[in-house]
């Protein structure tokens, strides 16, 4: 079993910059894969951001290429998402999900392989 809670969310102009984090606890950290989704009202869950176990993979939804950056601290069983270049049509709910990956190279963009959740962290971007 993980638990999950993000922290971070909150109000910022555009072009702006916010960092979320997200802690687990229960497990063994370094044997999950941990992604980033995120979910507008009205909208499907989508993916943003994805890192191994290790952090030697990493993928981005096109939308965020260039300006976030996922990252992860093992020791901490702490995972980042660093936004840079704000902007209105990033207004979401963001969420940090995770499941385990016998690969040290594994990630999903796929929100279905991700089995622990957690409460998600509002951010707000101001035109």
């Amino acid at each position: 079993q993980v638990q999950l809670v993000e922290s971070g969310g909150g109000l910022v102009q555009a072009g702006g910059s916010l960092r979320l984090s997200c802690a687990a606890s229960g497990s063994i950290f370094s044997n999950y894969v941990m992604g980033w989704f995120r979910q507008a009202p009205g909208k499907e869950r989508e993916f943003v951001a994805a890192i191994s176990r290790r952090g030697g993979s990493r993928k981005y939804a096109d939308s965020v290429k260039g300006r976030f950056t996922i990252s992860r601290d093992n020791a901490q069983k702490t995972v980042y998402l660093q936004m840079n270049n704000l902007k209105p049509e990033d207004t979401a709910a963001y969420y940090c999900g995770t499941y385990w990956s016998g690969s040290y190279y594994e990630t999903s963009m796929d929100p279905t392989a991700y089995d622990y959740w957690g409460q998600g962290t509002q951010v707000t971007v101001s035109s």
